[in-house]
C-alpha cells in the first residue's frame, strides 16, 4: 500500500515534465512568454493565502467591516504581486553561446546570454540546471551523481540581482559518463517583489556536449619515452624556429636580411642565410592496442591520459582508435601537437563507440 502513493507521485511528475516539454520545444534560444511562463504561490505565499481565508471567515462570522476591509486590502496586494511577478520574468530572452567539453565526472560549463528589452531592470532572477535521474545508471553511478550534486549545490545556481539590456553568465552542469551529454532543462524563477508569488519557466536546449574519459594514469615509461635533449641530434625531430643553429644555405632573393651571415660576406664567401631549428622530440603514436588495460573504457581513459601528457609537452603524436572511419580523420589530421590537437583527440575519444 505504501508503494501506491510513491508510484502515483512519480507518474504525475513524469506527466507534468512531458507537458512542460511540449510547451517549450528544444532550441538554443528562447523567449519567455505567456506559453512557457508559470506562476503559483510560493511557500510564504501559501501562508499568505491562509491568512486571507482566516480574515475573510472572521469578518463574515463577526460582521466586522474593519476585518473585511483588511481582507480586501490584502487581496489587492496579492493581485498586484501576481501581475508584477509575472511581468517581471515574461519577455526575457535566453541564448546559448557555448558549451565546453569536459572529462567524465567534471562539470561542463554552459555560457548563456541574457537579454532584456524592458525599460525597468529585472531583479532577483535565479538560473539553474535541473538534474534528472537516470534509471539505467548503476548504484555506483547514483552514488557518484549524489556526491557531485552535493559538492556543486552552492555553485550550480546563479542569482542575477539586476539585469538590464544584456548580461553573460556561466553555469556548471555535472556529468557522469563518457559520450554525448544532453543538457538538462534550464529553470528560471523569481519571487520578486514581495515573495508571495513564484514565477518560473523552463528552457530546453538543442545543443549537446561531449564528455571524454576521465584520464587513467598508467606506467607511461614502460609504454612510451619522450626523447631527451641529448637524444635529439640523432633521433629527434626539428622544426623551423629561433633557438638552435642548423645550417647555412645560399641566399635566395626575398629572404630576410637579418638572417644573412655578414661575416661570410665580409670574407668574400658570398651571401649565405643562417637557418635555425627548435627541437620538438620524437613523434609518438598512441595506439589503442598498446594500452595495458583489458577493459575498453579503461583503454580509452589511458589514451586520454597520454593525450594530455603529450599535449602539455608539445610533442607531435598521432592516435589510433579501433573501428574509426579513415575518411573521417585523414592522415594529415592524425598527426599534430599542442593543446588544440590534444583537444581534438579528446573529442575523438568522447565520440568513440
Amino acid at each position: 500500500m505504501s508503494l501506491l502513493p510513491k508510484a502515483f507521485t512519480v507518474t504525475a511528475a513524469s506527466a507534468a515534465n512531458r507537458w512542460f516539454a511540449s510547451r517549450a520545444p528544444k532550441s538554443d534560444s528562447a523567449k519567455l512568454n505567456l506559453r512557457n511562463v508559470y506562476i503559483f504561490f510560493s511557500w510564504e505565499g501559501m501562508l499568505f493565502a491562509v491568512l486571507l481565508i482566516i480574515t475573510f471567515i472572521a469578518g463574515i462570522n463577526y460582521g466586522n467591516n474593519l476585518v473585511l476591509g483588511l481582507c480586501f486590502y490584502l487581496i489587492s496586494v496579492w493581485l498586484i504581486s501576481f501581475h508584477v511577478t509575472f511581468a517581471h520574468i515574461s519577455g526575457l530572452q535566453i541564448r546559448l553561446l557555448e558549451v565546453t567539453m569536459a572529462e567524465a565526472g567534471a562539470p561542463v560549463w554552459v555560457t548563456l546570454q541574457l537579454r532584456s528589452e524592458s525599460r525597468q531592470p529585472r531583479r532577483q532572477l535565479l538560473f539553474s540546471f535541473e538534474q534528472t535521474d537516470d534509471k539505467a545508471n548503476s548504484k555506483k553511478d547514483k552514488k557518484t551523481s549524489k556526491k557531485i550534486k552535493h559538492n556543486a549545490d552552492n555553485k550550480q545556481s546563479i542569482l542575477v540581482t539586476r539585469l538590464q539590456n544584456e548580461q553573460i553568465i556561466r553555469l556548471p552542469v555535472p556529468t557522469q559518463n563518457r559520450g554525448q551529454f544532453e543538457l538538462p532543462r534550464l529553470k528560471i524563477k523569481t519571487v520578486y517583489p514581495l515573495g508571495i508569488m513564484r514565477a518560473w519557466s523552463y528552457v530546453y536546449f538543442a545543443r549537446t556536449a561531449w564528455v571524454y574519459p576521465k584520464p587513467e594514469v598508467f606506467d607511461w615509461q614502460a609504454q612510451y619515452a619522450v626523447a631527451s635533449q641529448e637524444d635529439l641530434p640523432t633521433g629527434g625531430q626539428y622544426r623551423q624556429g629561433q633557438d638552435d643553429f642548423e645550417r647555412l644555405d645560399v641566399y635566395i632573393e626575398g629572404e630576410s636580411l637579418a638572417r644573412v651571415s655578414w661575416g661570410h660576406v665580409a670574407r668574400g664567401q658570398g651571401m649565405l642565410t643562417k637557418h635555425f631549428a627548435d627541437p620538438v622530440g620524437h613523434e609518438q603514436t598512441l595506439d589503442y592496442a598498446d594500452m595495458p588495460a583489458a577493459n575498453h573504457e579503461q583503454k580509452l581513459a589511458q589514451l586520454a591520459h597520454g593525450t594530455l601528457i603529450l599535449g602539455q609537452l608539445g610533442v607531435p603524436f598521432n592516435m589510433c582508435l579501433p573501428n574509426e572511419a579513415p575518411s573521417e580523420f585523414s592522415s594529415a589530421v592524425m598527426t599534430g601537437e599542442g593543446d588544440s590537437f590534444a583537444q581534438a583527440c579528446l573529442l575523438r575519444l568522447a565520440k568513440a563507440p
